[in-house]
């Protein structure tokens, strides 16, 4: 877990979740006790637990439930499950199955704590990367966007709108004009039907009305801390989680209420996927 006031906020929501099982525990409740907004909160948690939010809870959950089984014979199975968020005790066995290679009535008659312990952790260990992080001020700019909803694994499909329009309008080219993307949500942290990615390109002036769907939008100017990554976009996440747990706890900075975003500096296939450059912003206070 990283140093400082950060770290000790997600102690904090550890601590709320654990105390409050019984409750649906919304991302709204959650980030209000982390005094974070929810444009930031899903990555810094992730980032300093090396699980999900809603891993985090799941797996809470799951440790009541196997205590429960273990411990509290006049608890049905049923009512182990409810108690866990479960609508359905097959959906509960079937996900403590996949995670203790047990069914619920297996472990409650032979409790395997080894194999729960290798299960439940509070921090996954992570490789430290290194970021150089250079603080900028920008301006608002006026940006066409083609506003990605549903699974991250379809955002090529956007992609292609935005390519699509640039090519027939000419109206934001290439090689004159900047290249965006949007973050709102961490994929691995909501829902693929909640996620949402703005794939954004710079213009002079507001866009007509168009067949791909682009709509006008402002990209929020302001304070930003900016960080490099190198090479391919999947592994773009490396670098956002070294800016939110090194980088940010040691360096006095706070998060702005702003979501970050990619700027693509050079394009795949244009260049080899290794010799991909992309600045990662995040947004900061002044």
């Amino acid at each position: 877990m990283g140093n400082g006031r950060y770290g000790e906020r997600v102690n904090q929501v550890c601590k709320y979740i654990e105390d409050n099982l019984d409750s649906e525990l919304t991302l709204e409740e959650i980030s209000e006790k982390a005094f974070y907004s929810k444009y930031h909160f899903l990555r810094l948690f992730s980032a300093h637990m090396g699980v999900s939010l809603y891993q985090f809870i799941q797996q809470a959950r799951l440790k009541r439930a196997a205590y429960q089984l273990a411990f509290h014979p006049d608890l049905s199975i049923t009512e182990i499950a409810y108690q866990a968020k479960f609508e359905h005790s097959e959906s509960f066995s079937r996900t403590f199955k996949k995670r203790f290679q047990m069914s619920p009535s297996q472990f409650r008659k032979s409790p395997d704590w080894l194999l729960w312990h290798r299960y439940y952790h509070r921090i996954e260990s992570r490789l430290e990367l290194h970021v150089n992080v250079d603080i900028k001020d920008i301006a608002d700019m006026p940006i066409a966007v083609v506003e990605h909803h549903g699974s991250p694994q379809k955002v090529m499909e956007s992609v292609a709108k935005m390519i699509g329009w640039r090519k027939s309008t000419g109206l934001s080219p290439v090689t004159e004009s900047k290249s965006f993307g949007i973050v709102f949500h961490d994929p691995k942290s909501v829902p693929e039907e909640a996620f949402r990615f703005d794939i954004a390109a710079e213009v002079k002036e507001p866009i007509p009305p168009n067949e791909f769907g682009l709509v006008n939008k402002t990209l929020t100017g302001g304070r930003y801390a900016v960080a490099r990554h190198l090479g391919s976009h999947d592994q773009i996440s490396d670098t956002v989680y070294a800016m939110y747990r090194q980088w940010l706890p040691e360096s006095g900075e706070e998060l702005r209420d702003a979501p970050m975003f990619f700027e693509y500096i050079n394009r795949f296939p244009d260049v080899n996927e290794h010799e991909l450059i992309t600045d990662v912003y995040l947004p900061i206070q002044s």
